[in-house]
């Protein structure tokens, strides 16, 4: 640049400030100065360019309003509304004031004040200076000391929640930052949707729709924390809680600057993640809650039930029926639904209950201490006000007082799915019978009828394929224990006491699980067994057999093979072939074991993400194991990993979850949405092996508490190592010495911690990760879960 260019330069912003301001001593473009206003098309903008202050219309809007807008995209968006309830006529004379006393003013074309940002008494200053920040943040602070801020935007959030920006509660004043939708797309105004914390001091955050409740997220709001996107791989946004004396508060961050996010509550009543495409010049929606109409709280009302799959929205549940029945004609389920017949407590008045399967449970149930569903059912019946009762996620007795609300039916195979037992007369009850008994009746018909017509197509079937020599094989073919062998191709059916024989009364333990306890036993043929006895097992014959078959079926050189089973009376048995290393916890956390080396290690986690990956992508039904732990894993005699208990959660159905919280450690290795209570996906069990891969490598519990040192949480001290490029190779089991190969460590350790990721998007497939730990595919750094930072902070 000449001299000249140099010399002249200061001349042309002084006279451009002139001509963009009216009066000014000095200006900056991200800064007034007392005394300077905006008018018009005059704006000011971040330094770093990528916002802008000034006057704007929403499309069709005869309104103006004073915002703040992302600079330069090819899309109007606007993050901050001054005026939401006064539009302006004409912004031409409308005009945004400091003034000297160091107020930030809007006036309109009659000159009349129609919003300010006021700084308190305790905060006036003399030389106050609006500054528009390059995170979007209007602040009025001191002129001689920027440290000094009187007011900030951030404080007064309208729609939009930047990075940096809290969203929180002070614990002092009651002060909330909420963000308040627009109430249209072209109507700046508060709308009827918000979002804001828990009034109660958890972390929990809501969705208010005109103040009351519209969806609650569940327990694990930092599952929205990161994102990584097929086209933006390595940009991620780190989410953080903060909780002390004076407030509590969420706030985020974006680790790439040149990636534009923000979460947005819209007018539709969804809290959106957004992020800019460049690409293609528009916003692209990568999270949102609710997804679904049945999650909105309450959405049928009280006692109603919501079913996303089909059918009615929303019906009245058993002995209920619409409580304005008009309204539902029109799709308002609001004022739900209201019993039919009401509920007499008293002696000459029975009661008893109906089942209502596979639902989501209603909140605000009162747990009691017992244990059983008769204790359940038996404490219910004693407590007038009980309306129903089922056995809880915990496996204690929850009962209901108030009308149940939030409830929906679930898909077959949703694990989160409950059995609510509901209280009725006695007169209700017998009608519901009588009715079931029809739907019985007339099923049985046609069910005959096509049996009539079946029979000979079959006849003439089994014909054509005995002609072809066509040897049609069983896939679960019953057989007597005596003398039989199992096979490759077949699923023995065991006699009870020719297994309590082989196992010497069930004498010798090899130990225990969340679905049940494991015996060595040996068949006369000499051949060695595991056999598994089932708890809290209650299914019908047909239906156990006819699960057991699908497990059957399923071979796998990393998939325990099952060679039969077993039931008397309630009893259910499962027999495996027999494991001569025993579980990889044996190996790994037991003080006199054997040393696994780094390529046994290696081995046994790829083997491991092999079976997964068969169960998840291979299998003719995908497969969710549910439960993934070093006791899961068996060891055969050359230390090839085999993954046991799959197909048992499908197997247990709802009561899957009670069983798996049974065994101390076993929620160590729970997906964030296994606890929170939304739909398991083959996901759920990425997370649980990537909290395993952690114990492999380290040769530890990820979790060995010792008093209340929070140090001792493994997974917290691996993700800050591997995001920070620590030294991965201090985080390998002490007793390896350092003999590991360090490639095979650091993509061990990275995928461990993509595995363990709190969205269930954000996760690899365990066919990604066979992947990487073969070595054929890269890995990027991930990013720190949110889940850890909560720990870190705390």
């Amino acid at each position: 640049m000449g001299n000249r260019t140099r010399l002249l330069l200061p001349l042309y912003v002084l006279v451009f400030s002139f001509s963009s301001f009216e009066t000014y001593v000095s200006i900056e473009m991200d800064t007034l100065y007392p005394g300077q206003s905006l008018s018009g098309n005059q704006t000011i903008s971040s330094r770093n360019g990528r916002f802008e202050l000034g006057f704007f219309k929403p499309g069709n809007s005869t309104g103006y309003y004073v915002g703040i807008l992302y600079k330069n995209l090819k899309v109007k968006t606007v993050v901050w509304v001054a005026n939401r309830d006064e539009p302006l006529l004409d912004h031409s004379v409308s005009k945004l004031e400091l003034s000297e006393k160091g107020s930030l003013v809007l006036y309109n074309q009659s000159e009349i004040p129609v919003w300010s940002a006021e700084p308190s008494p305790s905060n006036t200053m003399n030389s106050t200076v609006a500054v528009l920040e390059d995170s979007g943040n209007l602040v009025l602070r001191n002129g001689s000391s920027p440290s000094v801020t009187a007011w900030e935007s951030f404080d007064h959030p309208t729609d939009t929640w930047l990075p940096g920006a809290k969203l929180g509660r002070s614990k002092v004043s009651k002060k909330e930052l909420i963000y308040v939708s627009w109430s249209s797309p072209n109507d700046p105004s508060p709308g009827l949707f918000s979002l804001g914390l828990d009034t109660n001091g958890t972390g929990w955050y809501h969705i208010l729709k005109n103040g009351i409740r519209h969806w609650t997220c569940g327990y694990w709001l930092q599952r929205v924390s990161s994102f990584s996107t097929e086209t933006v791989t390595t940009n991620y946004i780190t989410m953080g809680y903060v909780s002390n004396k004076e407030e509590n508060y969420y706030f985020y961050s974006v680790t790439t600057s040149s990636v534009l996010v923000r979460f947005l509550m819209d007018v539709t009543g969804k809290v959106q993640q957004l992020i800019w495409k460049d690409g293609s010049q528009e916003w692209e929606t990568i999270w949102e809650k609710p997804k679904e109409t049945c999650e909105i709280y309450a959405f049928c009302g009280a006692n109603g039930a919501c079913n996303q799959f089909g059918g009615p929205k929303c019906k009245c549940l058993p002995g209920f029926e619409p409580k304005i029945p008009g309204e539902w004609k029109t799709g308002n389920y609001t004022n739900g639904c209201h019993r039919k017949s009401l509920l007499k407590c008293n002696k000459d008045v029975k009661h008893d209950f109906q089942e209502i399967e596979n639902i989501r449970l209603p909140p605000n149930e009162v747990l009691t201490n017992n244990k059983s569903l008769r204790e359940c059912k038996s404490a219910c019946l004693r407590d007038c006000s009980c309306i129903a009762y089922t056995i809880g996620y915990y496996g204690n007795c929850s009962i209901w007082r108030e009308d149940l609300l939030n409830i929906q039916y679930l898909t077959f195979g949703d694990h989160i799915g409950r059995d609510l037992y509901l209280r009725l007369p006695m007169t209700e009850l017998a009608a519901s019978k009588v009715k079931k008994k029809l739907r019985i009746e007339r099923l049985t018909i046609c069910a005959a009828a096509a049996i009539v017509i079946l029979i000979p197509i079959l006849v003439l079937m089994s014909w054509v394929a005995h002609s072809k020599s066509v040897t049609l094989v069983s896939t679960c073919r019953m057989a007597n224990f005596s003398g039989t062998k199992p096979t490759d191709d077949a699923l023995v059916l065991f006699k009870f006491g020719d297994l309590k024989s082989a196992t010497k009364n069930f004498s010798e333990k090899l130990g225990e699980g969340g679905f049940g306890s494991v015996y060595k036993g040996m068949l006369p043929n000499s051949a060695v067994i595991a056999v598994k006895s089932l708890k809290g097992q209650d299914h019908e014959d047909k239906q156990f057999r006819a699960e057991v078959s699908t497990i059957g079926t399923i071979h796998h050189v990393n998939l325990v093979h099952l060679l039969g089973f077993c039931w008397k009376g309630t009893k259910r048995f499962l027999v495996y072939e027999y494991m001569p290393n025993g579980s990889l916890d044996s190996h790994l956390f037991y003080k006199d074991s054997k040393i696994l080396d780094w390529k046994t290690r290696h081995h046994i986690a790829l083997g491991v993400a092999r079976g997964l990956a068969y169960l998840h992508e291979k299998c003719r039904v995908c497969i969710i194991h549910c439960d993934i732990k070093p006791e899961n894993i068996l060891l055969d005699a050359d230390y090839n990993p085999l993954l046991s208990d799959f197909g048992l959660a499908k197997l247990f159905g709802r009561d899957f979850s009670r069983v798996l919280t049974t065994m101390k450690g076993t929620r160590g290795y729970l997906a964030p949405e296994m606890i929170s209570g939304d739909p398991i996906t083959p996901k759920s069990d990425v997370f649980s092996y990537g909290m395993l891969l952690l114990e492999i490598i380290s040769g530890r519990r990820n979790w060995e508490i010792k008093g209340d040192e929070t140090d001792n949480y493994f997974p917290a001290r691996a993700a800050i190592c591997v995001s920070n490029g620590g030294d991965v190779l201090s985080l390998l089991d002490p007793k390896l010495q350092g003999n590991a190969n360090a490639e095979e460590v650091i993509r061990a350790c990275r995928v461990a911690c993509w595995c363990i990721q709190d969205e269930e998007q954000n996760r690899p497939s365990m066919g990604h990760v066979v992947q990487i730990l073969e070595g054929v595919q890269e890995i990027n750094m991930p990013p720190i879960p949110w889940f850890i930072q909560t720990i870190i902070n705390f």
